[in-house]
This record gives C-alpha cells, structure tokens and sequence, in this order.
C-alpha cells in the first residue's frame, strides 16, 4: 500500500525530509531518525524521530523546522504540543516529525510502531559542511541514498 493521492514531487518531499532530519540534529537533538514509511502509512510518507534537552530546545528546534519548511514552500499544516512540551509533533503532510523528552520517547517508542519501515540516510557526508545557521541553501539537493544504502536497524 502507497500513498497516491499526494501531489508533492517524491524527490522534492524525500529532499526536505533529509534536511529537516540534518536541522534537527544541528540544533542539538540527539538520536534523530529519519523513516520512510512509504507503504506502511497511509498518512505521511516520512517520519522524523528526535528527542530534546529541554521544553525552551524543543521549542526553538520545533521553530527552526517550520521556518525551514516556509523557507521551502512547505509550511507546516499543523504544530502541536503537549501541556509540558515533552512531546511536538509538527506535520507538513508528507513528513511528520517528532520531538520527545527522552522518557517520552521511551514510552511511546515509535521506532517500534514503524519497525518496518526502512531507516534513511541523513547524515552529511564528512567533506560536507553544515551550511551556517540563518543562510542554508534551500535549493540545493542533498545527498540522496539507494534503497541499499539504507540503514538497517
């Protein structure tokens, strides 16, 4: 099962993904993971795994995202948090992405509920540099990975 009904460029959401994945991780989440679950969900198409260090990191980080997206064209379609900011969720349709307090993340473990999905490669490569805070390059593509560069866990 595949989603049809999305209108967005699979290369263009797959290319946003990954850079969401990379601005998670530089704005100092950690154990971020990057979802393809193309085939297992019928709402999105990628999800993104992060947890925090704090209510104000999450915050700004959950920030940062959505500015990346309107920065793109991509606005998020709805952000929501929880009463004690351990768990945001912001979802631009195509990719869903999830900020946790480690014991949240824990507790809900969604690494489990898409345990079939395949995990992708995010991570730059080491002759890439991060592009500076403020002045990424939106229109660049970046690296983009086979179904057998993909990470198995």
């Amino acid at each position: 099962m595949t989603r049809t009904y999305s209108n967005a460029d699979p290369e263009a959401v797959r290319a946003f993904a990954i850079e969401a994945a990379r601005t998670v991780s530089e704005s100092k989440c950690t154990d971020v993971v990057l979802l393809d679950v193309r085939g297992h969900s019928q709402v999105c198409d990628y999800v993104i795994v992060g947890s925090g260090t704090s209510q104000r990191q999450m915050r700004s980080v959950a920030q940062e995202v959505e500015d990346l997206g309107k920065a793109r064209g991509t606005p998020p379609y709805r952000s929501n948090r929880d009463d004690g900011t351990t768990w945001i969720v912001i979802d631009f349709v195509e990719t869903v992405i999830h900020l946790f307090e480690p014991e949240q993340r824990l507790y809900y473990d969604l690494e489990l509920l898409w345990s079939g999905a395949s995990r992708v490669e995010w991570r730059r490569d080491p002759s890439e540099s991060p592009a500076p805070r403020g002045a990424r390059t939106f229109g660049a593509r970046p690296r983009t990975t086979s179904d057998s560069d993909v990470q198995a866990d």
